[in-house]
């Protein structure tokens, strides 16, 4: 888990919310190094129930067997898209980390509300999912995570091996960047169904 060559991939989205269908999933794989040598997308429909497939979509598109860890950037994405992370640990095997980056207080009102044909599949994965942690980084920062496949300190180690200031490890910080200037792109571009009609 921590040579030299460790690899860490790191999953974050983009979307703008009433203009896309659709949101920008990006995964940069980088070393323990902060050498980048992979990159991934997929796409997640906003207010969806399909983050969870966009997620191993993206991975399995990379079609390497050196990734040791991944990051993913909260476990909620696209508008209360619920990615399932045991799902995700059961099928690849590989150790994940879910990281958020302030207290809640829950979401299942907001799920009631917004989504009264589904809002029970949304919480069955979001308790599933279990509850968060909090951890504080070499950096001085706290953030909030769920993890399977390692326990807490070796998340700890594994945290701040990847993150080099602040609260967000290099992996995820890269691939916020890259998925906000795809998204951008597409949504500045002349044909906006580009991005509405694309799918994973």
């Amino acid at each position: 888990m921590f040579k030299k060559g460790i690899r860490a991939l790191g999953i974050a989205e983009s979307f703008t919310r009433d203009i896309n269908s659709k949101s920008v999933l990006a995964g940069v794989v980088m070393r323990g190094d902060f050498l980048i040598d992979g990159f991934s997308f997929s796409y997640v429909t906003i207010g969806g129930l399909d983050a969870t497939d966009a997620v191993l979509n993206l991975y399995k598109k990379l079609k390497r067997k050196d990734i040791n860890i991944l990051f993913i950037n909260g476990c909620i994405i696209s508008w209360y898209n619920v990615i399932d992370l045991n799902r995700i640990y059961s099928e690849l095997k590989i150790p994940l980390v879910s990281l958020t980056y302030r207290e809640s207080l829950g979401l299942d009102n907001h799920f009631r509300n917004i989504f009264p044909q589904d809002y029970d599949k949304r919480i069955e994965i979001c308790r599933r999912n279990g509850d968060r942690e909090k951890i504080k980084l070499k950096t001085g920062y706290e953030v909030f995570v769920r993890y399977l496949g390692m326990g807490k300190l070796t998340c700890r180690q594994v945290l701040d091996r990847f993150t080099i200031s602040g609260k967000i490890p290099e992996p995820i910080k890269t691939a916020r960047i890259l998925a906000k200037s795809i998204n951008m792109f597409l949504t500045n571009s002349h044909d906006l169904r580009l991005l509405n009609t694309i799918s994973s």
